[in-house]
């Protein structure tokens, strides 16, 4: 049985029924469509006619349909445009119908052929523009066309269309009479020995059948060799992806040297495929995209993250990485710490050794007392200021007692003092030298709580409304924090200075801070959290169903599978932070204005302490002052 599936679109447009003798013409004609149809490679796959109602009488789509059905589970959808009502143009009816043969049909086949028969050029033109934007076929959908078109309308459509130009069509054209039907075979190749050209690959007649004048094929792949053709693509500088620069030749003239990894990973296909790559001038994200989208550019080689708003506007190729897109922040500065004398040891070591210089004195003085049977002249603010000024390490008492157990008493105070003072000390210089700093913001909860504002380029716009859209609390925190606009540079001198960071891909934050903020000993006053929003897998966009996927899709994974990809990353980001340590060098051997050295490391390298270390000595010190003048003051108003 054969199963076929018939939709009629009623209105259109009036047009006058085609003569009998052109509808017999189309009839003995379609004998070359159905042979090609009922080859071994098209017999399985669901035929899908498009028709129209005006050109195209139904016996020759009848015909066309019994000649091409091998077996009786053979699927074929017709349908018809009908262009005689009222009201309507062909572009409304196709604008309907071919999204209903999309989903009705060719969704729904693993193989299809579209077979469209009109005498109409007009109709052909809008099934062309159509099939498009309704996104029709792909390029393991086989486009047939049966028409009547002279040579000079066929050179005129076919490189017209991207329909007919770039997809998997070929043209069976109506060249003889009733009396000697015969069809010429056309196919458009946009890349070729001879550059862009219709090709004739062979002529059909009833007796003979098909007989080649071509070594193309009927369903050439126009995409395996590009014949040293010029690509277009669009990208705008993304390092350690793409960059561009402006070299100066040796004859004066100016030219652009591009690097990156994703610059050499479309340079390698290109010499797979045999094109050069040349870059369109565009001056924004926006751009770039946009002409991938009007299909000027075939290509924007570079990594683009997936989300919804961009699925609708173009496809991607193969999802060679996934984007980790983190935060770039200021190191966290050690903040003054006029305690730095009292970190070394616990408060409870403190309470400790106030509550011993409060006993032992008073403990020596009883002790002293005994020993002179209660009569000596020494007080107890005396043996305190010697107690104190042992356990400072200032000198040993003079004022002491001949028995044995004070003497025993101050031994134990020397030995306590020693050990005390001996800790204190190596921790002090420990916590002075290699300082505790405070942590880092390094998860997305961490980095809302801890910033006001979080920036981003131009494109955070889609971000930020990916984020407030979210049902996700934090998220949604993260959406009201963002500010795009701001370039990398912009956002990463921002966070220098205020309560900010900077939100984008990963490897992209990592190569700007290590081109720009790093110093000569190769430390940087910025990092990257360790923590990310979320991993986005990306992809290069490409016009939807673009021809060539195929290909592009077979090379990247080449690449990725080689370890290509991430050594040409790995080189970059090194060479990258040589160049960086270089330029600082060479500034500083110059005396560049400005340039300072990295705080805490002297010209030697070494670590120096500088005020925020030493702060809490300076206020002890101050506060001594205070003291000593305080005292003075009030023996001087003794005397008086």
């Amino acid at each position: 049985m054969l199963v076929k599936l018939v939709l009629v679109t009623c209105l259109g447009v009036a047009t006058a029924r085609p003569k009998m003798r052109d509808g017999q013409e189309l009839v003995l004609h379609t004998g070359g469509a159905a042979e090609l149809m009922r080859s071994p490679l098209n017999a399985s796959c669901t035929t899908i006619a498009v028709t129209d109602s005006t050109t195209t009488p139904p016996d020759a789509v009848k015909d066309l349909l019994e000649k091409s059905a091998l077996d009786q589970w053979q699927v074929m959808a017709t349908f018809e445009v009908n262009l005689e009502k009222r009201n309507t143009t062909i572009t409304d009816r196709l604008s309907k119908l071919i999204p209903l043969a999309r989903q009705q049909a060719r969704q729904l086949s693993w193989c299809s052929m579209v077979v469209v028969v009109s005498l109409d050029p007009d109709f052909l033109i809008a099934f062309a523009e159509w099939s498009l934007k309704g996104r029709l076929l792909v390029w393991t959908t086989k486009l047939l066309v049966v028409s009547r078109l002279t040579n000079t309308q066929l050179q005129d459509l076919l490189p017209a269309h991207w329909t007919f130009s770039m997809m998997n069509t070929v043209f069976l054209n109506m060249e003889g009479d009733a009396e000697q039907p015969r069809c010429g075979m056309y196919t458009y190749l946009p890349y070729s020995k001879g550059g862009s050209q219709m090709v004739k690959i062979a002529f059909w007649t009833p007796a003979h059948g098909f007989k080649h004048l071509s070594s193309v094929s009927f369903f050439q792949d126009k995409f395996q060799n590009f014949y040293g053709a010029k690509v277009n693509v669009t990208s705008e500088p993304y390092m350690p992806y793409w960059d561009e620069e402006e070299v100066l030749a040796a004859d004066g003239s100016k030219t652009i040297v591009y690097r990156g990894s994703d610059y050499r990973m479309v340079d390698a296909i290109a010499s797979a495929l045999n094109f050069t790559v040349r870059v369109l001038p565009t001056s924004s994200w926006t751009e770039v995209t946009r002409l991938v989208e009007e299909k000027t550019s075939l290509i924007s080689p570079i990594i683009h993250n997936i989300i919804p708003e961009r699925i609708e506007k173009f496809d991607f190729t193969y999802l060679y990485e996934n984007s980790y897109s983190s935060f770039g922040m200021a190191k966290p500065n050690l903040e003054p710490r006029w305690k730095s004398v009292y970190y070394p040891l616990s408060t409870g070591v403190w309470i400790a050794v106030i509550g011993h210089v409060v006993f032992f004195p008073f403990l020596l003085w009883q002790l002293i007392r005994a020993g002179h049977d209660g009569d000596t002249d020494v007080s107890v603010g005396a043996v305190f200021q010697d107690m104190v000024g042992m356990l400072l390490g200032q000198n040993l008492p003079h004022r002491l007692s001949y028995t044995s157990s004070s003497r025993v008493l101050v031994a134990a105070w020397l030995m306590f003092a020693l050990i005390l003072g001996l800790a204190y000390r190596g921790n002090l210089t420990a916590s002075l030298t290699l300082p505790k700093y405070p942590p880092r913001p390094e998860t997305l909860k961490e980095i809302v709580d801890s910033v006001d504002m979080v920036t981003m380029p131009s494109y955070g716009k889609h971000f930020r409304k990916f984020y407030s859209d979210s049902e996700s609390p934090l998220f949604q925190a993260l959406g009201s924090l963002m500010n795009p606009g701001p370039s990398l540079m912009e956002g990463l001198k921002m966070a220098l200075v205020k309560r900010s960071s900077h939100l984008d891909a990963r490897k992209y934050i990592q190569h700007g801070i290590l081109d720009k903020f790093t110093e000569k000993d190769g430390s940087t006053p910025l990092y990257v959290t360790r923590g990310s929003v979320s991993p986005t897998p990306c992809g290069w966009p490409i016009p939807h169903d673009a021809p060539y996927k195929a290909h592009l899709d077979r090379l990247i994974v080449a690449t990725l599978e080689a370890g290509l990809y991430d050594k040409w990353t790995a080189d970059l980001m090194r060479e990258t932070k040589l160049r960086s340590q270089r330029r600082q060098r060479q500034r500083h051997a110059a005396g560049h204005e400005g340039q300072t050295e990295p705080r805490g490391v002297n010209e030697d390298g070494l670590p120096t302490l500088t005020i925020n270390h030493t702060q809490g000595a300076f206020i002890l010190l101050l506060l001594g002052l205070v003291f000593d003048i305080l005292v003075f003051s009030s023996e001087l108003l003794c005397k008086i």
